[in-house]
């Protein structure tokens, strides 16, 4: 990941936070890298990044 992704940060084995537009945003993954699927787990600008847990937090869209 680290090789592509120079600026990504691995949390654990499973989830990885990527930096985007210059560290304006982070962009939090669950990446499942048997299967290839990477999840969303949370986007937000990089003040809001700082007042979660990037390891527990999970995507919770609206329902319809």
């Amino acid at each position: 990941m680290k090789r592509h992704y120079s600026t990504a940060s691995i949390l654990d084995a499973e989830r990885v936070v990527f930096n985007i537009k210059g560290n304006d945003y982070r962009l939090v993954t669950a990446i499942d890298y048997r299967r290839q699927v990477v999840y969303v787990k949370w986007i937000g600008s990089h003040a809001a990044y700082d007042a979660i847990d990037a390891r527990a937090v999970r995507y919770e869209g609206k329902a319809n």
